[in-house]
């Protein structure tokens, strides 16, 4: 079923336009917050994120948004409007890294645990391996292959409402275990195969936690 015969999308709307009859204007701080580089204040925020969430698209339009960590201060700043997020073992797939090959642009959220502002940063993007960029950057485990460079376009940051609402970063709010399936069950009912057990699945993310984080 074509996305223009999917019923759950019939009346969408389908302009500007459209989205200003339901919503007014921004006004105060929130029109005014847009900066086209780095400055101090989000120098620091970045030096603090032990997360950043990466958004981008592949040519097709289709979108992708993955996590990356390490110990604060992982991105490096390169200059007024240029960061770089070092590459980390991982599974190969290459999501991010094909997406910004093929479109040149990715969007950055910076989390800070326990702050409800987050950091946004979104620009042009390109994938590196030139050495010389690759040795100034912070390993996350073992030396990065490649690193993912942002030129920054639009930086500004988001309000707290919803770490408020979700009370995201209050632990009597977390679901218990007992609710969650766990990570394997996930894996192994999205890989549909009944040749690979969930202890298979099990054994294979504990091999991969243990051996390859480094």
């Amino acid at each position: 079923m074509g996305i223009s015969t999917e019923p759950h999308f019939a009346g969408a709307l389908g302009s500007e336009a459209e989205l200003r009859e339901l919503y007014e204007q921004p006004s105060g701080f929130a029109a005014r917050k847009q900066i086209d580089h780095l400055d101090s204040a989000a120098r620091q925020l970045i030096a603090l994120a032990p997360i950043v969430f990466v958004a981008s698209h592949d040519a097709e339009g289709r979108a992708d948004v993955t996590p990356r960590g390490g110990d604060p201060g992982f991105v490096t700043v390169l200059d007024d409007d240029t960061l770089a997020i070092p590459d980390a073992t991982g599974n190969k797939r290459l999501d991010t890294l094909r997406n910004v090959v093929a479109t040149g642009h990715a969007g950055l959220l910076f989390v800070i645990p326990g702050r409800g502002q987050t950091l946004r940063v979104n620009g042009r993007a390109r994938v590196s391996a030139r050495p010389e960029l690759l040795a100034g950057l912070r390993p996350v485990g073992k030396p990065p292959r490649s690193a993912l460079v942002v030129k920054a376009d639009e930086v500004y940051t988001h309000c707290p409402k919803a770490f408020v609402r979700s009370a995201l970063w209050d632990p009597a709010t977390w679901p218990s275990a007992a609710e969650q399936p766990s990570a394997a069950a996930v894996l192994h009912a999205h890989v549909g195969d009944p040749a690979v057990t969930l202890v298979d699945v099990e054994r294979s993310q504990a091999e991969s936690l243990a051996r390859r984080l480094a």
